[in-house]
């Protein structure tokens, strides 16, 4: 089966009704159909007098945010009925996204996120989608490479003596994907959603860094 935008929304139309795992399913089937993005199946979390991961282990150190090891990912390009039967394996799975692959990731406080985010479409920087943790962080999504690169982009913009509440997320590591929860806390959410022209092509992180960085500056100075 093939994978057009009414497709997707005509899925998503009859999962509503059908119950929250085909919702999931269809969301992994947008993920890799819509945008190239691997998925991969992750942990869940419950908190109550504490943390309990879905996996199992009694001393999990990322309870509800990590990869279940024994679940394949589902790859980028998969259609919508490989998706979806992939995804009925792990009922229940939170939606990963590998970093590394497709893109990196820049995250920093929430507050800052939104107040440089604002500024960066009022100077029309291109953009790719950004998401929010419900623990008050901003993921922005960027090109590949960042993580690495980040130490050396920011010692040439001058930042590299600032105390700045940013970090560079690269290869092998993975972040939650909405609607999923993230580690018992919340769902995750989407301050600039996915869009065909963003989603398979970041923008680098280069563009982003010195509003970013001269948020975080001024947050940390307010």
């Amino acid at each position: 089966m093939g994978f057009t935008i009414g497709g997707i929304r005509d899925l998503r139309s009859s999962s509503r009704r059908r119950g929250r795992a085909s919702e999931y399913a269809t969301t992994v089937a947008e993920y890799t159909g819509l945008w190239g993005w691997d998925v991969v199946p992750g942990a869940r979390a419950a908190r109550g007098g504490r943390v309990i991961c879905s996996c199992g282990a009694a001393d999990c150190p990322s309870p509800g945010a990590h990869p279940l090891p024994f679940a394949p990912p589902v790859p980028a390009g998969s259609t919508l009925d490989a998706a979806a039967a992939a995804w009925a394996e792990v009922p229940g799975a939170a939606v990963l996204l590998p970093v590394g692959r497709s893109f990196d990731v820049l995250e920093v406080a929430e507050a800052a996120g939104r107040h440089a985010l604002a500024r960066l479409e009022r100077m029309g920087v291109p953009l790719g989608p950004v998401a929010l943790t419900p623990d008050g962080r901003a993921l922005f999504l960027v090109a590949p490479g960042a993580a690495a690169e980040l130490p050396q982009l920011l010692y040439r913009m001058g930042w590299d003596d600032a105390r700045l509440d940013l970090r560079g997320l690269g290869r092998g590591d993975h972040i939650t994907a909405p609607p999923s929860d993230y580690a018992g806390l919340g769902p995750m959410r989407w301050l600039l959603p996915p869009a065909l022209d963003t989603a398979g092509c970041p923008p680098e992180a280069r563009l982003l860094l010195g509003t970013l960085a001269y948020v975080c500056h001024r947050s940390a100075g307010a």
